[in-house]
């Protein structure tokens, strides 16, 4: 049984992680924008869970960073402690308006990675001084490499995992597990512009278990799906000669 705050709780793949974290009985604090799908959210939780388990929620817009804080005391209050913080939000950005405007880069700069940054920093100065836990943050495989299509939000995923990269040597020392979790193309309503057949294409309720096989595993890294793992390898070894001519 664990503590656990989700920030960006209700976005797909955090609303399946939810599930199956109150599943298997762990107490739950959730931090989304949207005050009425948290609501929601909140009260199918209740439905799945047990008389003796808590569940709270705040509503937030996490690109205020200032709030930061507040929101893990009132999951502190809420929970008593905090055993796992698992950083889930973010947008898709429309990689042409981008370029256009360096406001909007900038702001999606800013939702993608220094948001989850500030979180994550805060969570495992938390995490490190108790000697226990766990920080999980979504990053995504499209951070592995910059490319034409969405390089704004490449840039901001690959940012967030080497910070997370850094962190996981920080705290080794603390026992405090650190988990980068990256997703290739899944069936979410921010992915909804897009043509989703193919084998490539996950559901959420598959990239949650992976997540939660993950945490309980110990591991640092995840693919999910896992063969994303060898398309990025392949990515990765195109040389940049030949990688500008592609239309990726």
């Amino acid at each position: 049984m664990a503590n656990i705050v989700i920030f960006g709780a209700t976005s797909a793949i955090a609303t399946e992680c939810a599930k199956l974290f109150v599943q298997r009985g762990d107490h739950i604090f959730l931090i989304a924008r949207n005050a009425e799908r948290l609501a929601v959210l909140e009260s199918d939780l209740q439905v799945r869970a047990g008389s003796d388990q808590r569940i709270g929620y705040a509503v937030a817009d996490l690109n205020q960073h200032e709030l930061h804080e507040q929101l893990y005391t009132k999951a502190s209050e809420c929970l008593g402690k905090i055993d796992t913080v698992l950083v889930a939000h973010g947008s898709l950005p429309d990689q042409g308006a981008c370029e256009q405007s360096v406001e909007l880069t900038l702001n999606e700069l800013n939702t993608n990675a220094l948001s989850a940054i500030s979180i994550l920093t805060i969570g495992a100065n938390l995490l490190a001084a108790q000697g226990y836990g766990a920080l999980v943050a979504i990053s995504s495989v499209a951070g592995d490499r910059g490319r034409q299509s969405n390089y704004v939000y490449g840039a901001a995923k690959g940012m967030l995992t080497l910070f997370m990269q850094g962190l996981r040597n920080r705290l080794a020392k603390c026992g405090v597990q650190v988990l980068t979790v990256k997703p290739g193309f899944v069936d979410t309503p921010m992915t909804q512009a897009f043509d989703k057949g193919g084998l490539l294409w996950a559901q959420p309720e598959q990239v949650a278990k992976g997540i939660l096989t993950a945490l309980s595993k110990g591991k640092d890294e995840v693919y999910l799906l896992w063969f994303w793992r060898w398309i990025m390898l392949i990515i990765k070894l195109i040389p940049e000669w030949l990688f500008k001519k592609l239309t990726l």
